[in-house]
């Protein structure tokens, strides 16, 4: 049994190679879909775009978090001096309270960029990448449904005596099994590519306005509408004082 297994795997390897370099040196026909092809090559490139976007979206929070451990290290050093210099004590004063309040929402704007990123994450390397692992399914199939096109093509050119015949039949019936896997595959890819274009609308729409809101009203010092963008998403913050890692910690 494992002997057949070896035997069948290497004939298909034998077969699909040799299609492969048959169609790389332009010598063997392809099969293609022309409108699933452009589909599947505009997800790639969607892909990299996305995960240029991801990436810059991580370099602002690890950013923004080292801005965010300074204002608080200067509020403090502020509320400090405050203290022990009664000559500047209101001066010192309002400028540890106005970092402690830049904290404060710059904590809040942390939270929302950070499930921005967590978001587009997931459509990223989770829902994107599923679709594509079905696509690389495809492509195998693609190859391995032309590999035995081509074999009972050129049977069927051979002569036809009684072992011909034989070899013509289990062609015949393995191009049908292949037809079918690829047949079956290309419906699955184009319905994952269906619903991976709704999907991607409806991510990117709720966490492109997420972004605006929660970046506009944090630079527009409007801390009631940044707080209120996060309740919008259902974003909860750590409550102050938690003893558990911050969440990029946890990154």
């Amino acid at each position: 049994e494992k002997f057949d297994i070896v035997k069948k795997w290497g004939i298909n390897t034998y077969k699909c190679t040799k299609q492969l370099l048959s169609e790389r040196f332009g010598r063997g026909s392809r099969t293609v879909d022309l409108e699933l092809e452009r589909q599947i090559e505009l997800l790639r490139d969607t892909k990299r775009k996305y995960e240029c976007v991801l990436g810059l979206a991580r370099a602002l929070t690890s950013h923004f978090y080292s801005l965010l451990q300074t204002q608080h290290a200067l509020g403090d050093a502020f509320a400090d001096l405050s203290q022990k210099s009664p000559e500047l004590q209101e001066e010192f004063g309002y400028n540890a309270e106005t970092q402690k309040l830049l904290c404060k929402n710059g904590e809040t704007l942390l939270g929302a960029v950070n499930f921005f990123v967590s978001s587009i994450n997931t459509l990223v390397n989770k829902t994107m990448e599923d679709t594509l692992m079905t696509v690389k399914q495809y492509e195998t199939a693609r190859l391995e449904y032309d590999a035995y096109r081509t074999d009972l093509e050129e049977l069927s050119l051979g002569p036809r005596d009684a072992g011909a015949l034989g070899r013509l039949d289990t062609a015949q019936s393995h191009f049908q099994s292949h037809r079918d896997k690829y047949e079956r595959l290309r419906a699955d890819v184009a319905i994952k590519l269906k619903f991976l274009e709704e999907n991607k609308v409806k991510v990117m729409h709720k966490q492109l306005l997420l972004f605006h809101n929660a970046i506009s009203s944090y630079f527009a010092g409007n801390q009631q509408q940044l707080e209120q963008s996060l309740k919008q998403f259902n974003i909860k913050l750590k409550s102050p004082g938690a003893e558990k890692p911050s969440w990029l910690e946890e990154q």
